[in-house]
């Protein structure tokens, strides 16, 4: 009762994200009791007083989150799309990043997060290299589908690190909560790469908009500069880092690759279908200097735009 009188007055105030910087905030914020360690806990969702008021505006974590939702019933907005889900599902926060929003009413039933704080990384190798795994940066509605025994794996590995912090705490428990981290999140990124393949329909459909959206930028006679991965994947509503991800799963190519060549397929097109000088066309492609386009075509064919023009005339 203490913290909704509390939450109460603060809802009042609150004109921006909520940014919860420890872990004890995270705890208080829930509703639940103090952790029993101050840099890393997992919470069972069947214990979180949700607060919609709070979501509603966003929260900041300055904490790692690694969350496995289960028993889901309804809808979770994730970026600017919906998913229904019957399996458990991963998604994962970096600090700074701002939480998804449950859509209002539906809240999920089952599962638990891992949360820890960057400061209990320091000194481990895993500080730097948890940059390394892009599903950190990924758009929230990049999370991740599980199969039962992969969702078996996953617990598993969220069991042994709370025994560890909460049973067994000495001078070995942060070196083998690390690997645990460590072994947690190259399953993960296997996951991922899996989930790439399996979910084809999905990833069809975004390369279907892709090609779409990159057929009209080129076609626009107005120069509206180059294509770049960071608008690209704004349009798609994924991050740059899952539109590179998927493509080079499906095609062998990241995301500026790709755009490469489609920007060369074009360049082609025009160069043997319209009289327009080279300098036009690197214009009408959106090159601000009609040398980096000639460079360009040159490295990807071994051919300058005017050879490959009078190759056929």
């Amino acid at each position: 009762m203490r913290f909704v009188a509390k939450f109460t007055t603060m809802k009042k105030t609150i004109q921006g994200p909520v940014i919860l910087n420890t872990i004890s905030e995270m705890h208080r914020a829930m509703g639940i009791p103090e952790p029993e360690h101050p840099l890393i806990s997992i919470v069972n969702f069947s214990d979180v007083a949700q607060h919609h008021d709070i979501l509603e505006h966003g929260l900041v974590l300055n904490v790692y989150m690694i969350a496995l939702k289960k028993d889901f019933k309804g809808k979770v907005k994730y970026g600017q799309n919906f998913y229904d889900f019957d399996e458990g599902i991963m998604s994962f926060i970096a600090p700074g990043q701002i939480c998804y929003q449950n859509e209002p009413g539906y809240e999920p039933l089952g599962g638990s997060m891992l949360i820890f704080h960057p400061d209990y990384l320091r000194g481990y190798a895993l500080d730097k290299n948890i940059k390394l795994f892009d599903f950190f940066s990924y758009a929230a509605n990049e999370a991740l589908y599980l199969s039962k025994k992969e969702e078996g794996m996953i617990t598993g590995i969220f069991a042994s690190i709370a025994q560890e912090y909460t049973n067994n705490i000495d001078n070995f428990s942060q070196d083998v909560i690390i690997s645990h981290i460590e072994l947690l999140l190259n399953y993960s990124n296997r996951f991922y790469n899996r989930q790439f393949i399996t979910r084809k329909n999905v990833n069809n459909d975004l390369l279907t908009k892709l090609e779409s959206i990159l057929e009209n930028h080129f076609n626009n006679n107005e120069n509206a500069g180059l294509p770049t991965v960071k608008h690209l994947a704004g349009s798609l509503n994924v991050s740059a880092s899952y539109l590179s991800d998927m493509l080079r799963t499906h095609t062998g190519q990241n995301a500026q690759q790709h755009i490469h060549n489609k920007l060369i397929e074009k360049a082609k097109e025009v160069l043997t279908t319209t009289p327009l000088s080279v300098s036009e066309i690197a214009y009408r492609l959106g090159f601000e200097y009609p040398q980096s386009f000639s460079k360009l075509f040159k490295t990807k064919t071994n051919v300058s735009p005017l050879e490959y023009r009078k190759m056929f005339n």
